[in-house]
């Protein structure tokens, strides 16, 4: 089901709880917000819908991809990037990284490690960032 933007910014402060099985309806609200946002958004956290779960959907070079329980393991390239949120008004500068390892579970709670590079580093960079509490 599409969610409402959370745009409270104390709530989206807040770090994200470990996801478990019993997120999936979570998981598949966020993509479907995700794709009714699709021409002004790349990324989301659960956070966004207002959902306070460590559950990340983003365009994986045209195919949409969920992440739980994300985390980055390994990084490098730093760079300087301006990024914009449906959540927060404006842009804002932040430091990113060209290539990350992230450790994640997927939709049957696997436990996978994938790299990724360039927009798509960013974007999960981005949502990993929301289930951290951190605002940019």
């Amino acid at each position: 089901m599409i969610q409402e933007i959370c745009k409270d910014e104390k709530f989206l402060a807040q770090k994200a709880e470990q996801a478990t099985p019993d997120d999936i309806q979570t998981a598949t609200d966020l993509l479907e917000t995700l794709e009714a946002h699709k021409d002004g958004c790349v990324g989301m956290a659960a956070n966004m819908i207002g959902v306070n779960k460590r559950i990340i959907a983003f365009d994986n070079e045209g195919t949409y991809m969920v992440m739980f329980n994300p985390q980055i393991v390994k990084q490098s390239g730093g760079y300087e990037a301006e990024e914009g949120c449906l959540s927060l008004t404006g842009t804002r500068k932040t430091r990113r990284w060209q290539s990350i390892k992230v450790q994640y579970q997927n939709e049957k709670f696997q436990t996978r490690l994938k790299t990724f590079t360039g927009w798509t580093a960013q974007i999960i960079q981005h949502e990993i960032d929301h289930c951290e509490g951190i605002i940019i």
